[in-house]
């Protein structure tokens, strides 16, 4: 069976299971066991000198283990299908997306706290607009690292890549941060990534592009993606904002300090509402749909 075949059917799974809450509540998800693994080596050895060197350590640690890892499991299709189901986050995407918007329409209140648990701003002082871009912001740059990503390292070397790319992209989660603490510690995850999503990244906004507009368009966002304070996020949320018509990023909070980040898409609508959220769902099912579509001509050629 070829790798696209097995990648259409993992992507077929994770779309009609997502992640069962029934599993997770009774063993602990891989992701969470990455997480633990990278907070107890972040604990050992982000401390004294050569931090720098033990954060190169630790990255090549990971790539290299979970290289063997899935070496292992592809031994077994079966298993490499249901490994990649599981690193797979399309659904879960978009349910924590759509919860937002849900709670939104109940009260703004409700809103800032669904969208506190998918974004890492402040969002006390946010107002419905903010939830609501937000919201589609997360949208955009996930469904870029937690769904395309994955599925283009599978593609290319089966579930070892999809499994070394989703540890690198948690360890950059948790210590690829400029901080004082994390600078140089994180630097090697935080590189490593940053090239791991150079491609998937382009590849998402080729996805979420308007193609009934004019191609020309693309123009404006490569120029917005380079500005942007990621190499790889202004990608997806460039394609997205014009899919919407809808402008993103901007100004925002974070540890009670305000950034004067530029707007992308600054001509687009300001004025956001829960329907906007689910108009950008609707927009990552048929990207989604796209992708599952080409795997399958590729599972046949």
């Amino acid at each position: 069976m070829s790798t696209a075949c097995l990648l259409a059917l993992a992507m077929a799974l994770d779309a009609v299971l997502g992640e069962p809450g029934w599993l997770w509540s009774r063993v602990p998800h891989p992701a969470v066991l990455l997480g633990r693994l990278i907070g107890r080596a972040d604990r050992a050895l982000n401390r004294g000198r050569g931090r720098k060197a033990k954060g190169v350590a630790l990255v090549a640690g990971l790539v290299l283990g979970s290289a063997a890892l899935g070496l292992i499991l592809a031994r077994f299709p079966s298993l490499e299908v249901i490994g990649a189901a599981i690193l797979l986050a399309h659904k879960s995407l978009i349910e924590h997306v759509r919860a937002v918007a849900r709670a939104l329409e109940l009260s703004l209140a409700e809103g800032r706290a669904a969208v506190a648990m998918i974004v890492g701003r402040d969002t006390t002082e946010m107002d419905g607009d903010a939830v609501a871009r937000a919201a589609i912001e997360s949208a955009a740059e996930n469904f870029s690292d937690g769904v395309i990503a994955p599925a283009f390292w599978f593609l290319l070397f089966g579930l070892p890549g999809m499994l070394v790319y989703k540890a690198v992209n948690t360890a950059d989660s948790m210590i690829g941060y400029r901080t004082e603490r994390h600078r140089d510690f994180g630097w090697a995850a935080a590189r490593l990534d940053d090239l791991l999503n150079l491609v998937p990244a382009r590849l998402t906004a080729l996805l979420l592009f308007p193609w009934s507009r004019p191609p020309s368009l693309w123009r404006g966002i490569v120029a917005e993606a380079r500005r942007h304070r990621s190499p790889n996020a202004g990608w997806p949320e460039a394609a997205l904002s014009r899919s919407l018509g809808l402008a993103l990023s901007g100004p925002r909070s974070y540890d009670g300090v305000r950034t004067e980040y530029p707007w992308v898409n600054p001509e687009g609508r300001r004025s956001l509402t829960p329907h906007d959220i689910d108009a950008a769902c609707v927009r990552l099912w048929v990207a989604w749909a796209v992708c599952l579509t080409l795997l399958v001509i590729l599972s046949f050629a």
